[in-house]
């Protein structure tokens, strides 16, 4: 299915990468530390978090960038073919290519583990993260685990295996390449270097990435300065009016934070 490229204003700038994929991003100038929203899983840099906080950046006057990883909305590649490391490289271009000076990267969900990977190869342009239902190392202990002995057999015989999204009628796909290339990418396993703020947002009814996995994060970080926030009766997505607020409040004082 190809996906229509808005015109106008609503037009989105492109990143040609070295392989000659394009990356299609938004990007509002603005004063640093500069503000870079990290998708999920199948999602994609137009959902309401991006947009919220985009919004949030534009009144503050900070510098935001949002954009389409690989295989996701208005970018390149099919999205069977991507993998975290891909994912996570498209952001480490965005950080030398686009973005200017020292970032704040909230990453969801999947852009959690992205976050997490990008600021690991780029710590010299990383202030300070956000992770909203963070989700690192998901392959490894969470889809490999869900999926059936059958479903296991179709990765290992046609490569990929189609699971139902509850966030749309697309399917998630899972490849083979996947699910190899998260095992060869694992952040939770042994203490992770980086020594900024860290706010972590998670739901205690997230039915997708357990709370407990905020805590493993917290647990694996080498930085003193980690909050947690539960939300009681918070769902995955923390897409709610009142999630958005909270984002940006926390990120708000984060900014305030580094700012001073």
């Amino acid at each position: 299915m190809t996906t229509e490229i808005p015109t106008g204003k609503n037009a989105p700038s492109f990143l040609t990468q070295q392989n000659g994929d394009k990356i299609a991003y938004h990007y509002t100038e603005g004063r640093t530390p500069g503000v870079i929203f990290l998708h999920g899983l199948m999602s994609d840099m137009d959902g309401g978090k991006a947009l919220a906080v985009e919004e949030f950046c534009k009144k503050r006057g900070n510098a935001f960038l949002r954009f389409d990883c690989q295989g996701h909305g208005l970018s390149d590649g099919a999205f069977k073919d991507g993998t975290i490391e891909r994912w996570s490289n498209d952001t480490v271009d965005m950080l030398d290519q686009v973005a200017k000076g020292p970032q704040i990267l909230i990453g969801s969900s999947m852009g959690g583990w992205n976050m997490i990977l990008s600021a690991l190869k780029r710590p010299e342009r990383i202030a300070g993260l956000i992770g909203i239902a963070a989700a690192p190392d998901f392959t490894e202990d969470l889809m490999m685990e869900d999926l059936t002995a059958d479903q296991h057999k179709l990765v290992q015989e046609q490569g990929y295996v189609e699971i139902p999204c509850d966030y749309g009628d697309e399917p998630y796909v899972i490849s083979k390449v996947l699910l190899e290339n998260g095992r060869e990418n694992l952040v939770l396993r042994k203490p992770i270097p980086l020594d900024v703020p860290v706010r972590l947002l998670h739901g205690k009814k997230d039915d997708d990435v357990p709370w407990q996995t905020a805590l493993r994060l917290e647990q694996m970080l080498t930085s003193d300065d980690v909050e947690i926030t539960f939300i009681k009766n918070g769902d995955h997505r923390l897409s709610e009016e009142h999630d958005l607020d909270r984002l940006t409040r926390t990120l708000d004082a984060l900014l305030k934070q580094i700012e001073n």
